[in-house]
């Protein structure tokens, strides 16, 4: 018996009603409630199993060694590697350069695995206009162009690959189903059905997936249930760098990052990212902190620009930090080091527009902004690292010991980090010089040494 049932889902978050809303009353967006159709269907039957619960000793470690993504960056951000059986989530804005990263990764994966590349959203010969742009090489790569899920199953099970990739998960169509592509109902129902596939078949899976302003599309967020782990690809129109970062990860540590950098033949892993985001010029308003972004550490610049305000309200301008951690840190300077900076416009900056997510990275704003109204530049050679407390002390910071090791990789000579219960200077003598500070205060005379 089977019967048809109507519900009105949103776009955007995925939330169903009853009835339709012009304001979806989860996510607050406009005109992303869409009436679907769903087969009602009720099921009768018998259900034959054959599996039994089993010891971890009887698991075959073979089964989940991973393979290489052929990018270190990738890989790292996977957690070392792609697991077989595990379903990946690559999600980002078109145009970023989802499809070229992927393509690029398949061509180095099918030297050693089967891979198999579904393209839902170009034809056989678009796919080979970008391949012959990236020049890439493959040795076991076949390419589908389908949307219809029940084909790209079919196709899946007769290729048995080590890899299948789904270029991209909103033009996948069920029939079954009578909305249309790229809907929220759609999207989780096909996901749903590749995943059951990778899973019974020990098939990686890597699905890509589009997010958009306005809702139209369903983006990764309605997915993130169903896979393993969750990518996001971001960057921007005016840079040519991009990152990779985890979001979910059950088979590595989250918010970990890879950085590329995308050129005319394809993109192009950045192994020393410190390079990128610092420039090492001692000059006034810039100063350099260590961050942390999963287990990686690496020195980004922060840039301070303080001027004479004209207007009743101080303009507060910040680019890869929170600006909320700017008003803060202004309110620490003027409370505990006596400066007033109600009087000034504040414009802060990160190297290369990175966003520093790190708290440690506070002093190294407190000083850049001190550094610019003063006019004159840091200790050179210095990098900064740690937390302001609101009573204006110094908190511990995380991972310190691996941010030490980075500076002094890098050639600083001097490096200012809060007191630790460590012996930090005997572990790095003659490495780099180590000023341990209790207080912002302590920072500022240092800092700015006659």
């Amino acid at each position: 018996m089977s019967s048809k049932l109507s519900t009105f889902i949103c776009q955007n978050c995925g939330t169903e009603t009853s009835q339709y809303f012009g304001k979806c009353l989860n996510c607050n967006s406009w005109n992303s409630i869409v009436e679907e159709i769903k087969n009602k269907t009720s099921k009768y039957k018998e259900v034959n199993n054959d599996k039994k619960a089993i010891s971890f000793n009887e698991i075959s470690s073979k089964k989940i060694s991973r393979f290489t993504s052929g990018f270190k960056e990738f890989d790292r951000v996977l957690g070392g590697g792609i697991v077989p059986g595990s379903v990946v989530l690559l999600g980002g804005e078109p145009g970023i350069g989802k499809s070229t990263i992927v393509l690029q990764s398949a061509g180095k994966i099918s030297l050693n695995e089967k891979v198999l590349y579904i393209t839902a959203e170009e034809s056989l010969e678009q796919v080979k206009i970008r391949w012959e742009r990236l020049n890439q090489k493959s040795n076991d790569l076949k390419i589908y162009a389908e949307t219809n899920l029940f084909l790209i199953i079919e196709e899946i099970k007769r290729l048995k690959p080590s890899l299948a990739i789904i270029d991209s998960i909103q033009a996948i169509h069920n029939h079954d189903m009578e909305s249309s592509p790229g809907s929220v109902s759609q999207v989780k129902a096909c996901s749903s059905e590749l995943q059951n596939l990778a899973k019974e078949n020990n098939i990686g899976l890597l699905i890509i997936g589009h997010v958009t302003k306005d809702g139209a599309l369903a983006g990764p967020k309605t997915l993130e249930h169903l896979v393993d782990v969750v990518i996001n690809f971001e960057g921007d129109n005016i840079s040519s760098h991009k990152l990779l970062r985890s979001i979910k990860n059950r088979f590595g540590s989250t918010f970990e990052i890879g950085i590329f950098e995308m050129l005319e033949e394809g993109l192009r892993e950045i192994k020393n990212p410190s390079s990128v985001f610092t420039n090492k010029e001692n000059i006034s308003g810039v100063t350099t902190t260590i961050t942390n972004e999963g287990t990686r550490s690496f020195a980004v610049d922060i840039q301070a620009l303080v001027n004479k305000t004209f207007y009743s309200n101080p303009r507060r301008t910040t680019t890869g930090i929170s600006i909320n951690r700017l008003h803060q840190i202004l309110a620490v300077i003027e409370k505990h080091v006596g400066i007033k900076l109600s009087e000034f416009d504040c414009y802060i900056a990160t190297g290369g527009g990175f966003e520093i997510n790190d708290p440690s990275s506070d002093l190294g704003v407190a000083i850049s902004i001190l550094s610019s109204l003063k006019n004159i530049p840091p200790l050179p050679s210095c990098s900064f690292i740690g937390e302001l407390g609101l009573s204006g002390q110094v908190r511990k910071s995380n991972k310190l010991r691996t941010k030490i090791e980075e500076a002094a990789r890098l050639g600083f000579k001097n490096i200012v980090v809060p007191k630790s219960d460590e012996n930090l200077k005997k572990n790095f003598r003659n490495l780099i010089n180590i000023k341990e500070i209790s207080n912002i205060q302590e920072a500022v005379d240092f800092s700015f040494l006659e």
